[in-house]
């Protein structure tokens, strides 16, 4: 028994990537989750229908409500009565609803005109869930590229953005993805994606650092990766918006 004790108060003393270390080198995490579903990444995207979303809500539903009950929170009290299923629908449908979804239809059109300049979509909104601690991501995305044969309606960008947005993310990673997705879709000579974003996990928690602080992370891919002036010209324009 006190051996048992001592297990639990050297977990509870470890920092975040220690416990980490230690959880991984046990092999202490399935595969697949108690229903039988394959289990993947925070940020990974396997959509589901309609049906499957009600089972997963119910079954989050009843999970969030035994939260209540280990935090002793009076279910009575009118402004917790329904709360497990306000919870449980709220990370299904909207926080990690990228997680669940199709990806948005995209509509390519020819680059008839040749373009070669810079096209810049700033000012994107960025609302996501830091998958460490499960605490808002909040903030701007501003993609800019250089066509070759094709372009995309301004608003995909924030499609595109708001997808992989809504899942359990780092923010080097989201830029990342992004970056793929539109080096995929499109081809383009040259891409950059900058965010901008407050992160909760540090300002609600931990430090508790100022809700004025930020984090910055870019991806540039093609020409404007090799090109400094092109990637000047870009950071400027951006900064300007």
């Amino acid at each position: 028994m006190m051996n048992n004790e001592k297990n639990i108060l050297s977990l509870v003393d470890l920092d975040d990537a220690e416990l980490e270390h230690h959880l991984l080198s046990k092999g202490l995490y399935p595969r697949t989750s108690s229903g039988g579903h394959p289990l993947f990444d925070a940020n990974g995207n396997l959509p589901i229908d309609e049906a499957e979303r009600e089972v997963m809500i119910r079954a989050l539903e009843h999970k969030f409500a035994e939260v209540l009950d280990i935090l002793r929170i009076d279910r009575n009290d009118p402004n917790s009565t329904d709360t497990p299923f306000r919870l449980a629908r709220m990370w299904v449908n909207e926080l990690f609803d990228g997680r669940f979804s199709q990806p948005p239809r995209i509509t390519v059109f020819p680059n008839r005109k040749h373009v070669d300049e810079l096209v810049i979509s700033s000012g994107i909104k960025v609302m996501s869930v830091c998958s460490h601690h499960w605490q808002p991501i909040n903030g701007t995305c501003a993609i800019g590229y250089v066509p070759r044969d094709k372009v995309i309606g301004l608003s995909k960008f924030t499609r595109i953005v708001e997808w992989f947005s809504r899942r359990g993310q780092i923010q080097e990673e989201l830029g990342e993805q992004i970056a793929d997705f539109l080096v995929e879709l499109l081809d383009p000579i040259a891409l950059g994606v900058v965010i901008s974003s407050k992160h909760y996990c540090m300002i609600a928690r931990g430090v508790e650092a100022h809700d004025s602080s930020e984090m910055t992370t870019s991806v540039m891919r093609g020409e404007l990766s090799t090109n400094p002036s092109l990637r000047a010209e870009f950071l400027k324009l951006i900064t300007k918006s």
